[in-house]
């Protein structure tokens, strides 16, 4: 199934990598939430805000508009990391992992059906707001994905996320907005949990 063009995935496959501390306990001043009892900090996720913000900039004269169309950065890669654990729980609830080998064959065929790695990287920043030294978590998801796609059917992945995000018992510091369990999202998001592709697309031109 091609599904690497245009990288027209939702933002819960667009996801920084993982920054999770070995303590536990409720949110708490330096939290920005807590799942499955252990903390994402408020420090690890502005260091994801800050590389993805350099990113923008360096990329000249579209970087004031790529700034401009995320103006919520901070809720938006919380909840790609949030939504990356869940899918890490699912995975490991049906056996799942990913390689090495599989992650780098992924990272090969976006690299190549996006005319190279600088499109590629190009393309992750505008679309989901990943800066380059992002993309391994990104590219972790999409195996994992395509593995349980093929486990529970397509479209058929809804259930075993909710079930995931439950057992995870998420909490969110408010400052960030609140963990919607059902939905599987942070906030009051537009986009559907997880949108995968069935036929590719072609990516809108920078600016568009």
């Amino acid at each position: 199934m091609h599904r690497r063009t245009a990288l027209s995935v939702s933002a819960a496959l667009l996801v920084a990598a993982p920054l999770l501390s070995a303590c536990s306990g409720e949110a708490r001043p330096g939290t920005a939430a807590v799942v499955g009892g252990e903390r994402i900090t408020t420090s690890a996720l502005q260091a994801q805000v800050n590389d993805v913000r350099a990113a923008q900039n360096r990329t000249g004269g579209a970087a004031a508009e790529l700034i401009a169309s995320t103006p919520n950065l901070e809720r938006q890669k919380l909840d790609a990391i949030l939504q990356s654990r869940v899918i890490d729980k699912m995975a490991e609830t049906a056996g799942i992992t990913a390689t090495e080998k599989e992650i780098e064959d992924e990272r090969k065929a976006y690299v190549d059906e996006n005319q190279g790695a600088e499109q590629f990287e190009a393309l992750l920043l505008q679309k989901g707001a990943i800066a380059p030294g992002q993309a391994e978590r990104f590219l972790t998801n999409q195996v994992l994905l395509t593995k349980l796609t093929a486990k529970y059917g397509n479209g058929k992945l809804e259930e075993p996320a909710r079930a995931a995000a439950k057992a995870l018992d998420i909490e969110v510091n408010p400052r960030y907005g609140a963990w919607d369990v059902q939905q599987i999202k942070l906030g009051a998001g537009e986009t559907p949990w997880i949108t995968q592709r069935t036929a590719p697309e072609q990516a809108p031109p920078a600016g568009a």
